[in-house]
């Protein structure tokens, strides 16, 4: 492990951010898995310790592997990877189940080793790396809205329509992050509102299909988004989509400022998601509004600043695209994470990247950092390169200096002897 960490590349920084986010959720992992355990009747305390301590190793050598491998091998992957995405997500979609009366499709699992994995979550990784392509190919030529409807739109659109009736919430994410992608590339703002536009009538058709026409599953999933739209801000927590919301909003009232203490939440044995979705609400209520609260989002913050910087140094147009897509929607998902759990936006299921339990999402986070690193290690081998080059010059031109004047002194000394 010490020779592996001695190989680590990219900015330190961004490294030494992972390493607190990993080791800071295994204490909430921890205490918020009772509920797990003794309400729901679901393995050891121990046993799911263990396991997130497996995803944690399994997601570190992701981010090692991932970001070992030159960044711009992503750009030719994604040329056909969108497409067999795509395929992934329809496949999915076909085996899905009815879970709790509803349409429930976000998984696939993977054969002889059963790990189930979360085809939207690469589904995601695929897509942004797709658009910062693209984003790298319009600067270098200009597209009619047609040609970019062909090229990019319509396998966006693929992508986003085989996630929406399985999770809504995770498709309005993926589209959003595609459009700030795209606004931040300075794609023309007629072209991207169009889109918008026709990515709103096609969720609208669909909703009008689904309620009018789809399987019971389907108009089932469909209620479940029209509450929590609906019932957002109301707090009446007798209905079961705001339950847990308002648990949520009592764990952090309970930890006020510093906390209660480690392993002693009261409202993790409520919260249905404790170990996932609200996490959050558990480490305020344990670690309290100052160290919890705020602290955790201090890591994210500076891990957004971070990307930032990598963003702006870094000189290869596809590079720079890729760590604003990635990155930051990176920092998105865990703002959106936390402010569910304050009641700031509807129920989303968006994880607390890196925090959360789940190895689909942990991994996925990982080999998205792992491509951020790699982008900040080519670029700090690349300033490496100018330096040691400029040294050699310096030096070059010291040696040449030195030569001449020491022929300089021998033709003194001749014309001086001479004379």
């Amino acid at each position: 492990m010490n020779q592996i960490l001695q190989t680590l590349r990219g900015d330190k920084a961004i490294w030494a951010f992972i390493g607190a986010l990993m080791i800071a959720s295994f204490l909430p992992i921890y205490s918020a898995s009772t509920n797990l355990v003794y309400i729901h009747q679901k393995g050891t305390i121990i046993g799911h310790l263990m396991n997130h301590f497996l995803f944690i190793l399994i997601g570190f050598f992701i981010i090692y592997f991932v970001h070992k491998m030159p960044y711009h091998y992503f750009r030719g992957l994604t040329k056909y990877g969108i497409y067999v995405v795509i395929v992934l997500l329809v496949f999915t979609l076909k085996t899905g189940t009815v879970k709790e009366g509803a349409f429930a499709a976000r998984s696939l699992t993977i054969p002889f080793v059963n790990i189930s994995f979360q085809t939207s979550t690469l589904a995601f990784i695929i897509v942004m790396i797709f658009t910062a392509r693209f984003l790298s190919n319009y600067a270098e030529k200009k597209y009619t809205f047609r040609d970019s409807f062909i090229d990019f739109w319509i396998p966006v659109f693929l992508v986003v329509g085989a996630i929406l009736p399985a999770n809504f919430s995770t498709a309005a994410f993926v589209f959003s992050m595609i459009c700030m992608l795209l606004f931040v590339g300075m794609y023309p703002l007629k072209h991207l509102f169009s889109a918008i536009g026709i990515g709103l009538v096609g969720a609208m058709l669909f909703y009008v299909a689904g309620k009018n026409f789809g399987p019971e599953s389907i108009q089932n999933k469909l209620t479940t988004w029209e509450n929590r739209i609906k019932n957002y801000g109301n707090n009446d927590e007798n209905k079961p989509e705001e339950y847990q919301i308002e648990r949520s909003k009592m764990a952090i009232a309970t930890g006020g400022t510093f906390g209660l203490g480690a392993g002693k939440s009261i409202q993790k044995n409520f919260i249905p998601e404790s170990t996932n979705d609200f996490i959050y609400a558990v480490i305020v209520e344990e670690y309290g509004l100052l160290i919890g609260g705020i602290g955790i989002l201090f890591i994210y913050l500076m891990l957004f600043i971070r990307f930032w910087l990598v963003a702006r140094k870094t000189t290869s147009i596809f590079g720079r695209y890729l760590v604003i897509g990635l990155g930051f929607s990176l920092f998105f998902q865990a703002i959106i994470n936390m402010g569910v759990a304050v009641e700031l936006f509807p129920t989303t299921g968006q994880t607390l990247p890196l925090i959360s339990s789940g190895g689909t999402s942990i991994w996925m986070t990982c080999a998205a950092l792992g491509i951020i690193l790699s982008v900040s290690k080519k670029e700090d081998e690349i300033k490496a390169d100018l330096l040691e080059k400029q040294q050699r010059e310096e030096a070059l031109q010291r040696i040449i200096d030195r030569e001449i004047a020491v022929d300089s002194q021998d033709i003194n000394q001749q014309l001086t002897t001479n004379n």
